[in-house]
């Protein structure tokens, strides 16, 4: 296991300048800062991590003739479509064939070569693995490797150098690749984590009281996004720092927080997107209380969704 360190998310930010978009930070309330992440390209954080391991592999010439390959009709796959198409390779993405239509079009829209097989998704990453061992293209992961996590911490600093004297960053947790790039660099910076999850899609929350990583159900209205039924080592690695808060939130307040973002700013979110903020505005007993002065900066960090249910009200 590759533990991640800075200096990964430092050379990450190197490779990642100029071709994604500078997160944008908004005042929410006095001490709390929104980090805009859903502005990013593809619509979610992911795009940081895909770029820096295509880019990685370009500089390594470890970057095959036959592309990129991914099981994801989630936002990994839509990153790793973008960022193929940035660096000028082919993507080769794997759904089940039930996978929302426009999803589909998405990925096809950013060039990829969409495959359909099978009901479930272990169908189709079974035929991902397959297609990469018959065809030697490059097997990209949503979020269980160094190179993924690494470029999604990039946003820590992004962030840190647009909150003055920022202490805290709250963010979502689903198999944990935002959260491990983002707690490695916050560490260096002495900036504490909350990480947040669903209180039934408790991946990492589960692994830190059982001290391994641990099989959990997933049952969720983020569960889209934050389904993972086991949190990466790597993530459970860096949790296991003094500076890591882990809180669950229930789905009733991550309804509220999307619904919140829209009727008070207009921003459509995911529910995903909107469950660190949830933590904040908890009711007292559950979620994250900031103390007296502290400074906070929550990372809403993903946009692919139906507005349609926001809007009629």
């Amino acid at each position: 296991m590759h533990h991640l360190t800075y200096d990964d998310v430092e050379r990450a930010a190197g490779r990642v300048a100029g071709h994604i978009r500078p997160v944008t930070v908004a005042p929410a309330r006095p001490g709390l800062w929104l980090a805009l992440e859903q502005m990013q390209h593809t619509g979610s954080f992911k795009a940081r991590g895909a770029h820096n391991f295509l880019a990685a592999h370009r500089e390594a010439g470890t970057l095959p003739a036959a592309g990129v390959t991914i099981a994801s009709g989630g936002n990994a796959g839509l990153a790793c479509a973008w960022a193929a198409r940035r660096q000028g390779v082919r993507a080769t993405v794997f759904l089940p064939e039930n996978a929302p239509h426009v999803k589909v079009a998405k990925l096809r829209g950013y060039g990829a070569d969409v495959r359909l097989v099978g009901t479930e998704y272990a169908q189709a990453l079974a035929a991902c693995e397959e297609f990469a061992r018959t065809t030697g293209a490059l097997a990209s992961h949503a979020y269980d490797h160094p190179l993924i996590a690494a470029g999604a911490g990039t946003l820590l600093d992004e962030i840190r150098e647009r909150v003055p004297g920022l202490d805290t960053v709250v963010v979502a947790v689903g198999g944990g690749g935002l959260f491990a790039g983002v707690a490695t660099a916050a560490r260096h910076h002495g900036i504490r984590i909350v990480a947040v999850e669903p209180e039934n899609c408790r991946a990492l929350h589960a692994a830190l009281r059982a001290g391994r990583v641990v099989e959990v159900g997933v049952e969720s209205v983020a569960a889209d996004a934050l389904g993972a039924r086991r949190v990466s080592r790597t993530a459970l690695a860096v949790a296991q720092d003094d500076g890591v808060r882990s809180v669950l939130v229930p789905d009733s307040a991550i309804v509220r927080a999307r619904q919140a973002l829209w009727d008070e700013r207009r921003l459509a979110v995911e529910h995903a997107g909107a469950a660190a903020l949830a933590a904040v505005g908890a009711e007292e007993g559950s979620g994250y209380v900031p103390a007296e002065g502290e400074t906070v900066a929550v990372v809403v960090c993903g946009a692919n969704t139906d507005p349609s249910d926001l809007v009629q009200r």
